[in-house]
């Protein structure tokens, strides 16, 4: 049985992987910082990569650790080179097993979304711009490696605060109003459908640089709607906004959004729908 080590296996993403992988691999979580079913593990130490993989003997390394607070990285840019860069060529020093990389829509513009793998990139903010360093440095350095680019990743953890569905539908059940931009489009994808992909990606051995999200593309504002519809929480409390209202610190893509026709032709896999994934969500919430 192939040993999983999960960076940064707290989050969302993290308790997807653990559910879908465990039942075919040993998986082990790690994150910065210690929780009680993980291991402590900080992808800018060295020290700590050698003992963790001393310990585990990995045959596949999967990275889900990263800065990913887009204005944060704008702000502390040598932080977010350490972890989203430099944290990647750390992990693969000493590694000679499958690399999996998750990486992001933000390595394009988001001027003619969404976007295949041939498309150009031309990130316009630093959290882009380390994303697609940590991709070029695999694609030159490291050949048993797989990129795999997500976008606007959701479900509903208690576990964390990220996600887009779980601010929606606690808002409205509190019956707050919210501002949700309506001029960013992506192609939200469930971590479920991700998990799955990645599942996949294992078994298989499947390596290169592949764009992966679920089936609908739309704005933030309307997956906001359609929270509201599928979870019968009141619509009128959304607010539809401009990204430039927002006076963020760094830019965001706004057509954006991820092609998917070469990895369903290598895995012969159907994206979701959105309204779907949602759906599965409500109905697991309610069990």
């Amino acid at each position: 049985m192939k040993t999983i080590i999960i960076t940064g296996g707290y989050g969302q993403l993290g308790a997807s992987c653990k559910k879908n992988l465990k039942k075919d691999f040993n998986v082990i979580l790690t994150g910065k910082r210690l929780v009680e079913e993980g291991v402590k593990l900080d992808i800018t130490d060295q020290n700590d990569i050698a003992n963790v993989y001393s310990d585990y003997n990995p045959d596949v390394v999967l990275n889900l650790a990263a800065m990913t607070d887009v204005d944060k990285c704008e702000r502390e840019k040598h932080t977010a080179k350490q972890i989203n860069f430099e944290g990647v060529k750390n992990l693969c020093k000493n590694f000679t097993g499958h690399f999996i990389q998750l990486s992001t829509d933000y390595v394009f513009d988001g001027l003619s979304g969404p976007y295949n793998e041939l498309d150009k990139v031309n990130p316009i903010s630093y959290y882009g711009e380390t994303k697609l360093e940590a991709e070029n440095w695999l694609i030159n350095n490291y050949n048993k490696s797989t990129i795999l680019r997500a976008n606007v990743i959701y479900s509903y953890s208690k576990r964390t605060n990220a996600s887009f569905v779980k601010w929606v539908v606690d808002s409205l059940k509190n019956n707050k109003e919210i501002n949700v931009v309506n001029d960013q489009w992506n192609n939200p994808t469930w971590t479920e459908s991700i998990s799955a992909i990645i599942n996949n990606i294992v078994d298989t051995g499947l390596t290169g640089l592949y764009n992966y999200g679920d089936k609908d593309f739309m704005s933030r504002y309307d997956f906001a709607i359609l929270i509201s519809k599928v979870f019968n929480l009141d619509k009128t409390l959304i607010k539809p906004i401009n990204t430039s209202n927002l006076n963020q610190i760094a830019k965001r893509p706004l057509k954006s959004g991820l092609k998917t026709e070469k990895i369903e032709s290598r895995l012969g896999i159907v994206p979701n729908s959105v309204e779907n994934c949602l759906i599965k969500i409500h109905d697991n919430l309610s069990k």
